[in-house]
């Protein structure tokens, strides 16, 4: 074998095998450099001084050891600890009366020991400072963007003239857009401690208009303590651009929970303008439809545990069937029989309204019950550092969107859409041209109460559930559709939105409570101007 081996070196000119023995010596000199400072790092854990740990941590950075990274994020965590007599770096976990320890390296279960044999690995601020730089720097060579894109956000906040060369290394590397724009951003705060007073104005112009709150913390700190009236005028300028950013996405925030809560507003009342609107009924009732439709999402969950992604999907049509069914019967056992004696009505439905909250309690206890949101539905929509949006919000919105074009084309296309029109413009007409009215009521309170218990399926993904759950909307409810113009889709829309937001905009300076007392105020002194609302009902009955 040695004669085949060496007759087969032979046909290589010299300079090749030359080449190839410095190519096999570098790289084992190499890893034997990694594996030596890996093995020293090791040995500097152990000690009691911060320096002699802040030079492991440095160590650790520059080591190609595969388990460098996992010390780093350890030690960060304060997972990790070393025994007192051999030195050895060690995990340990509490158990009664010492801690159950393994080897770091190895993961060789090494049995239980007393609290007095193992110590942590104790680091202070300034050190903490330095391992997130070290696992940063470690993580930027990841093959995963979203990796990279972590490590630099996190590097942020402690960015050093230090991290400079690393970063800069970094950027002619980088292809991912998201992470290069990042990377940029890391390296001209780093470029902020240069010496040089046209370096760091020209670092001030690539961050003009960032939104990370390192750059906002680190610029602003420059305005008042940078030795030059150059840098500082040229600081000031970048702290005021990024203020007007922050203002502007303050603002589409603020904006964006008006619309949120609006959808909520227009949920909960929408399936009310229809049964006020065609059959002039004040269902005290309606928030109690609103809290079965959610216990029906509760319910709904229980019995598919495994497969809540989906529960929703169930629960939408469950929760509009059940509620339709109770607001059915309440429409045929009660209110039938009190048309045109409106107190009387109020009276009822507040009645009902408290056995139903009873039998809710009866049936599920008093205590509120918290129903799980799907996967999808969960998380954020990051548009930049400082503005996001909320994932089961933005859903909301548009299913509270889907929920009105669903119905106004029922309204619009259906016969019983047309029956309904005709019933809530002039009753005693659609009667003499043969429209069953009572019919028409049953339905028109059932697609009502439908319509709340949806909107309960949508308020279980905001707020526990509890036999309460309606009482909070029911006024909410009122004031929308009177605003809004009585059995008027469109304005329920509008006002609905339209108070979200005018809630949303106060609720900074006048607080929540007051928020809702000054836009009560304002309906009641709207409607001594417009009675009938932004959008009155058509129609002779709306005559009179």
């Amino acid at each position: 074998m040695a004669t085949v081996m060496a007759t087969t070196l032979c046909r290589y000119p010299a300079w090749v095998l030359i080449t190839l023995l410095a190519l096999v010596s570098g790289m084992l000199s190499t890893a034997a450099h990694a594996d030596s400072s890996f093995d020293q790092s090791m040995k500097l854990l152990a000690e009691k001084s911060f320096k002699k740990k802040a030079e492991a941590v440095q160590l650790l950075a520059t080591s190609n050891h595969e388990k460098s990274l996992e010390m780093l994020q350890a030690m960060s965590r304060g997972d990790l600890y070393y025994h007192k007599k051999t030195k050895a770096i060690v995990y340990a976990e509490k158990v009664d009366g010492g801690y159950q320890i393994k080897d770091a390296l190895t993961g060789e279960d090494l049995g239980k020991v007393g609290k007095r044999k193992v110590k942590k690995v104790a680091i202070n601020n300034k050190l903490r400072s330095k391992l997130t730089q070290a696992m940063a720097s470690k993580q930027l060579g990841a093959d995963s963007a979203e990796v990279r894109l972590q490590a630099l956000e996190s590097m942020l906040s402690d960015i050093s003239a230090d991290s400079l060369p690393i970063l800069q290394g970094r950027q002619k590397l980088e292809e991912d857009k998201d992470v290069a724009e990042v990377l940029a951003v890391a390296v001209a705060l780093a470029q902020l401690e240069d010496k040089d007073e046209a370096v760091r104005v020209k670092a001030l112009k690539a961050l003009d208009g960032s939104l990370y709150p390192a750059v906002r913390i680190k610029v602003t700190k420059l305005v008042e303590k940078d030795s030059s009236k150059v840098v500082q005028k040229a600081a000031a300028k970048v702290v005021k651009t990024i203020e007007s950013r922050v203002d502007l996405f303050g603002n589409l925030e603020t904006l964006f929970f008006g619309i949120s809560l609006g959808s909520v507003l227009i949920l909960a009342a929408i399936g009310l303008a229809i049964t006020f609107g065609v059959m002039g009924v004040i269902n005290m009732a309606h928030g109690e439809l609103i809290m079965i439709g959610a216990y029906t999402t509760y319910v709904v969950q229980l019995l598919m545990p495994n497969s809540i992604e989906y529960s929703l999907l169930v629960a939408v049509p469950a929760a509009f069937v059940v509620s339709g069914l109770v607001g059915i019967a309440i429409e045929r056992g009660v209110i039938r029989h009190l048309y045109g004696r409106s107190l009387e009505t109020l009276l009822a439905t507040f009645g009902i309204s408290l056995i139903l909250q009873q039998a809710v309690r009866t049936i599920f206890s008093p205590l509120n019950r918290s129903v799980e949101t799907p996967q999808w539905m969960s998380g954020t929509w990051e548009i930049n550092s400082i503005f996001s949006l909320t994932l089961n919000r933005l859903y909301i919105i548009a299913f509270c969107l889907l929920v009105f074009f669903v119905l106004h084309m029922i309204l619009k296309r259906t016969r019983l859409g047309l029956q309904v029109r005709a019933v809530s413009q002039n009753r005693q007409m659609a009667r003499a041209m043969g429209v069953r009215s009572e019919w028409v009521d049953a339905m028109t309170f059932g697609l009502g109460s439908g319509i709340a218990g949806v909107a309960g399926v949508a308020l279980s993904q905001l707020t526990n559930v509890g036999p309460n759950l309606g009482q909070a909307y029911i006024i909410d409810s009122f004031m929308v559709v009177v605003f809004g113009g009585v059995g008027n889709l469109w304005g329920t829309v509008v006002a609905g939105f339209s108070l979200g937001i005018a809630n949303k905009v106060m609720e900074p300076w006048a607080g929540a409570v007051l928020a809702k007392i000054l836009v009560l105020v304002f309906i009641i002194l709207f409607i001594q101007k417009r009675p009938r609302g932004l959008f009155p009902q058509k129609g002779r009955a709306a005559e009179g």
